[in-house]
This record gives C-alpha cells, structure tokens and sequence, in this order.
C-alpha cells in the first residue's frame, strides 16, 4: 500500500506552518502546491517536503494538486472545488478550520457554492465566511494528528 502523504493548497492557508510541522514530525511527506506569493520556499530545505509553485491564477494550485491526490492521501484545503476531486480519488480533505469535507454532503456544499456564485454574479451581496480564530487553529491541530495517526 502507497504510504499517505499530506498534501496542503498553501494558497492562503492559515495552518501551514501548523500541518507542515506537524506531518514531518511524524514522518509524512508533505506537499505544497501555490504561486511564489506564498513563499513556499521558506520550505525548501525542510525534510519530507516538496513544493509545486504553480504560476498566479484561479485554481492553479487546485488543479495540480487534484493531478497527484491518491486514495490514501490527506488533502488541506478550503477549496470546495478541489475537496470534491479530493473525496472522488478516495483521499481524505480537512478544512483549514479542523472540519472533514465527505462524500455525504459535498454535492450539497458544490451547490451552496454555486447559488452564492449565483448571487454575486448579478450584482447581489452574500456573508463572506467567519473569522479565522485561535479555536479553528486548535480544532485543525487535533483533527490533523487524529487523521494522521489513523492512516
């Protein structure tokens, strides 16, 4: 069997530094995928890591991650897009906020995202998410070491 691997949308991810350390310490390979605004290369030289920087534009990280996802991997994103393709390689997709996205209910969250697309193509306003706070880091933290130690 493949050995897991974590591969994480850097592209605005607030936990990177958190799910970058904690998967190498455990002895996974981890690997980044975002444009070089990101600074990834900050990484470089840290064991178990490689970096895919992918050039600036609407989904480039999305798209090369989805081309290297396995079905023993786990994906960090807020991608609903890639959380999709993720789940339908039979990888596993954590929030940057500690949720897990399943094949349950993704379907209904495409289609949530689609109305809101909707909406604001037609000049409409919707809520934007919640803040980033000290528990969704926390709430990530442990979702991540359950996933990883259950792989």
């Amino acid at each position: 069997m493949k050995k897991t691997r974590v591969f994480i949308d850097a592209d605005a991810c607030p936990v990177l530094n958190e799910a970058v350390r904690i998967a190498t310490i455990r002895g996974f390979e981890v690997v980044l995928a975002g444009n070089d605004t990101q600074n990834l290369k900050r990484f470089a030289d840290t064991d178990g890591v490689s970096i895919i920087e992918v050039p600036v534009g609407r989904d480039s990280a999305d798209f090369a991650l989805a081309l290297e996802v396995s079905p023993s991997d786990i994906v960090v994103t807020d991608d609903i897009g890639l959380a999709s393709i993720a789940l339908g390689r039979s990888a596993r997709v954590l929030t940057s906020r500690g949720y897990e996205y399943n094949t349950q209910t993704i379907d209904f969250e495409l289609h949530l995202r689609h109305e809101g697309q909707k909406i604001r193509r037609s000049g409409g306003r919707t809520k934007g998410p919640k803040g980033f706070t000290p528990d969704d880091r926390t709430r990530f933290v442990d979702v991540l070491k359950t996933a990883l130690k259950h792989t």
